[in-house]
């Protein structure tokens, strides 16, 4: 049954990053893994965006807007505003070379361009939103692309939930990516139980913590502005013994 919202309650709002190298219309195995995650979602009336990052002018660079900084174009100001919308945030990529894809790279680095953006209390403007990854290929490195983009995500500002990672990697080798068809007529990874449930859970678990965080996290002790201003939350240098 889809989550009521009350009165007070904003629709919670989710946006996938699809990191694939293939650019639209062709398909993408990553897109079925997304929409295994996101029918979920869609299902308890989140309200959800995939946005294909490689059909985007994303220039490189770590400033808001690179053409600032030479760039001749830049499509990041325009996707940051879809990102600042989000409450749930969640980054997929295909493995290439036991790591995620160049544009998955180029997505983290635009998001750490906008660090120093700051909400009303002084915190991390991604206070109070939460983020996850989503893995697929047909190659090792799951965990370790997880792990990377999940620092990332936190470092920046993200609340993470408990297994807030997920996906399918194929026999090592060349094989089969997420959802391509099998020789007896199923779809790689469709019946992997593994996959479906940490799917399922990843997707409750982002869901579970963007409706509890819905009002932010206290100020307290982590207001850039107040330490500025000289405010030091109890916060001492050691004395040497």
């Amino acid at each position: 049954m889809p989550w009521k919202h009350d009165t007070m309650t904003k629709p919670i709002r989710a946006l996938y990053f699809n990191c694939t190298l293939t650019p639209s219309p062709d398909e993408s195995h990553t897109d079925l893994l997304i929409e295994a995650s996101a029918t979920i979602l869609r299902k308890q009336g989140v309200e959800v965006e995939v946005v294909r990052a490689v059909d985007h002018a994303i220039a490189p660079g770590v400033q808001p807007d690179m053409t600032e900084h030479g760039a001749s174009e830049d499509a990041w100001p325009a996707l940051w505003e879809r990102v600042l919308a989000a409450d749930i945030l969640v980054l997929a990529t295909p493995i290439w070379l036991g790591d995620g894809s160049s544009v998955f790279r180029r997505v983290i680095e635009r998001l750490y361009s906008e660090s120093s953006v700051l909400n009303d209390d002084g915190q991390s403007i991604s206070y109070g939103k939460v983020a996850g990854v989503l893995v697929g290929g047909n190659e090792d490195g799951m965990k370790h692309v997880a792990r990377e983009a999940l620092y990332a995500l936190q470092h920046i500002g993200y609340t993470i939930p408990p297994q807030a990672d997920a996906g399918w990697v194929g026999e090592a080798g060349p094989g089969p990516s997420y959802g391509d068809e099998l020789d007896d007529g199923s779809r790689a990874g469709a019946d992997n139980d593994f996959t479906k449930r940490n799917v399922t859970i990843m997707a409750w678990n982002l869901l579970h913590l963007a409706r509890l965080l819905q009002g932010g996290i206290p100020a307290e002790g982590n207001d850039r502005d107040a330490w500025e201003r000289g405010e030091r939350f109890g916060f001492q240098n050691p004395e040497y013994r």
